[in-house]
């Protein structure tokens, strides 16, 4: 009986694992003004993030490049780009999360910066080398994204207990 309960708790959470992403890939692509658009933050990456560090067993590098594959088609950035950025969140992820002793709301927030630094720096890098081009304009998102971080927290935090 308790082995049944188990799966359905772990069924309903995988389902709100892909509602969150299918939720923020709805709000990543949501049209905005084009000053407005700037400041948009990562959702989709800030919920990988998110899943990355509160449910590692079920969210890794394989559902990092998935999602960042997505991302690609979704943003109609060069194919790789935002799946490579995204398999390096998880790795860095990975590894600060090894070093946090118990998991609170500012370590997840340090954390959670760190990974949004190391997503925007991957970008940036691979769109010069691929591209020969350097979007400041991305730095406002890196900004939002991380003083929203707290939002996606409380949101999705209700969710893992």
């Amino acid at each position: 009986m308790t082995n049944s309960n188990s799966e359905h708790a772990t069924g309903i959470l995988l389902m709100t694992i892909a509602f969150s992403f299918v939720i923020s890939s709805s709000l990543n692509v949501y049209p905005l003004s084009p000053s407005m658009a700037t400041l948009r933050p990562m959702v989709m990456i800030m919920v990988l993030i998110f899943w990355l560090l509160f449910q590692p067993r079920y969210v890794g590098i394989i559902i990092a490049f998935v999602i960042g594959i997505i991302a690609d088609l979704l943003m109609d950035t060069r194919l790789g780009q935002q799946a490579f950025s995204a398999v390096i969140v998880a790795m860095v992820i990975k590894f600060s999360s090894i070093y946090i002793k118990q998991l609170n709301a500012a370590s997840a927030w340090l954390i959670a910066t760190i990974g949004l630094l190391a997503f925007q720096l991957t970008l940036w890098i691979l769109q010069l080398i691929t591209q020969s081009q350097f979007v400041a304009q991305s730095g406002l998102s890196l900004l939002m994204s991380i003083i929203s971080w707290p939002l996606v927290l409380l949101t999705l935090r209700k969710f893992t207990r």
